[in-house]
């Protein structure tokens, strides 16, 4: 007699034992927030771009519920990312409309070409300005070199650069075997449905401004937590010449590495992301460092000449109109939460990808909504940070093990 194995056959859950991000009601729920969300901007915003994605996205997301409600979350994202990414995109990129921060890339690269610096030595407005380090020219690079119409538009680039670094993060968290993806949700329907959000969507289509530090962000510290100190600092040292807002992430990434896998690890991150920083940096700091000073440090914080438009109604921006007092409570606050966060990288620092994330979105995320001037489209990046950090350990992901930290590997 033979005995026959089978293995048995488990259908997908969808009862109340399904994990809540498994349920068809999550799924209908979230895009119909997410429709409401697009559909604000109808209403509040005056930015033709801005209402443009509005329109497109509302309608792609009530959509996309309509086709999550059959079950079909596959389906729904592919509805998704059509009404909120590709064809609000096309259009945008195709008629040129965009947030001015397109324009900046653009021109301040042109000025680097023609000027050697990508600031204007006397700016004459609020265009003319330049907040960003001289790294994120480069996404203004293909406009400034004459590529014709949407081929120049740094928008493509920018989000070319976020799918690149996307791909390389989940490349280096992932198993050597390749394991599947656990649960019923597959990497690529969790990442479509990222994407397809209004985290991404939104800045991908209007500005693409933060795009590339999003990617950075995540690629970077998926390197440290590899036992790959080096190509993490080299990360960390781009991420730092795109904005200043970049800087709090390579303390929680040494951190890690410290941690994990000893000082002199930590050490050489330390080094190649401060030196290569510095050679970036450093030489348009040194050329044009009142116009540097006036528009990367003093602009986005409210103390330049000219008013910054980052005027969203958070904490930090609510206490820095009452003048003088409220700005030392907000520099105060700002400084506590700071003590509070190196002192739990001193006493628990994070050693895997999800702590690691969810440290950087939480000094992410008290650094804008205490900042003197700040946008609620600045909390895009902790938010993307936790959820890609979450999908791509899922897909295979692994930690290093407890009895290799510190062996500098």
């Amino acid at each position: 007699m033979s005995v026959m194995l089978q293995t048995p056959v488990v259908a997908p859950r969808s009862g109340p034992s399904a994990a809540w991000f498994e349920q068809r009601r999550t799924w209908v729920l979230g895009w119909l927030v997410a429709a409401g969300w697009a559909g604000s901007f109808l209403v509040i915003s005056n930015l033709t771009p801005h209402r443009t994605w509005g329109a497109f996205a509302a309608l792609g997301y009530l959509a996309a519920a309509v086709v999550a409600g059959t079950g079909r979350r596959r389906a729904s994202v592919l509805v998704a990312l059509v009404g909120a990414v590709v064809l609000p995109f096309g259009l945008l990129v195709l008629t040129g409309q965009a947030q001015s921060e397109v324009a900046v890339m653009e021109r301040s690269m042109e000025l680097m070409l023609r000027t050697g610096s990508p600031y204007a030595a006397r700016p004459h407005g609020l265009a003319d300005y330049n907040p960003y380090l001289p790294g994120q020219a480069l996404f203004g690079l293909p406009h400034a070199l004459g590529w014709f119409g949407p081929l120049g538009d740094a928008r493509l680039w920018c989000a070319g650069f976020l799918a690149l670094c996307l791909s390389a993060g989940r490349a280096v968290l992932k198993s050597p075997a390749g394991a599947a993806d656990s649960g019923s949700i597959s990497y690529g329907t969790a990442m479509g449905a990222l994407v397809a959000s209004p985290f991404l969507a939104l800045p991908l289509c209007v500005s693409g401004i933060d795009i590339p530090l999003i990617g950075v962000c995540c690629v970077g510290p998926a390197l440290a937590l590899r036992g790959r100190p080096m190509a993490a600092g080299l990360v960390l040292a781009f991420a730092c010449t795109l904005k200043w807002t970049a800087w709090p992430v390579v303390p929680v990434v040494l951190a890690a590495i410290l941690a994990l896998y000893g000082m002199g690890a930590a050490l050489r991150c330390a080094a190649v992301t401060v030196a290569g920083a510095g050679l970036v940096v450093l030489p348009f700091a040194l050329r044009t460092p009142k116009a540097m000073l006036e528009q990367v440090f003093l602009f986005p914080t409210g103390h330049g000449a000219v008013a910054t438009p980052a005027q969203s109604p958070l904490p930090g921006v609510l206490l820095a109109k009452l003048g003088t007092p409220g700005l030392a409570v907000a520099a105060g606050l700002l400084l506590v939460c700071a003590a509070l966060l190196a002192l739990s990288l001193v006493k628990r620092p994070p050693v895997d990808s999800v702590a690691c994330a969810d440290r950087l979105a939480l000094g992410l995320a008290i650094a804008f909504a205490l900042a003197p001037a700040s946008r609620y489209g600045y909390f895009a990046l902790p938010a993307v940070l936790v959820l890609w950090t979450r999908f791509a350990a899922r897909c295979g992901g692994r930690q290093p093990e407890r009895g290799l930290l510190r062996q500098g590997r």
